[in-house]
């Protein structure tokens, strides 16, 4: 598993932790900062920072785009690798496009419903189709 791989996956756990407790994310994410025995990838840290800074429009997309679902009925799990997939596909200009997306299929495969795999990469697809349009329009 590589060191991005393992990153998204510390973040996606910051993130679900944060929801379920109904705690801020950023004191989610001190919390486990402190309490590692090694440091904490940076790269974790500027994916939950990121998805934190662009929630409200990462939010407004998911809701867009993923027709007949809602962000509360969706499973966290798959909430939240959106989350990672789209501040990864809009503002994270250092990772290709077909990775983020491969990235989170992969994390939804091993970590969620049946059905989730094909759930997020046709909507991460979809945001990646509509990426100019969108950077257009922020």
């Amino acid at each position: 598993m590589s060191a991005r791989n393992k990153a998204r996956r510390r973040a996606l756990d910051v993130l679900f932790e944060a929801e379920q407790r109904g705690e801020a994310v950023p004191e989610i994410l001190r919390q486990r900062v402190e309490r590692a025995q090694t440091p904490v990838n940076p790269y974790v840290t500027a994916l939950v920072e990121g998805v934190e800074e662009h929630r409200g429009r990462i939010d407004e997309l998911i809701a867009t785009y993923a027709i007949g679902w809602t962000l509360e009925r969706m499973p966290a799990v798959d909430r939240n690798l959106l989350r990672i997939g789209v501040q990864e596909l809009l503002w994270g200009d250092d990772v290709p496009e077909g990775v983020a997306i491969a990235e989170a299929v992969a994390l939804a495969r091993e970590l969620s419903t049946d059905e989730s795999p094909a759930f997020i990469n046709g909507l991460l697809a979809r945001i990646q189709e509509l990426k100019p349009q969108l950077i257009a329009e922020d």
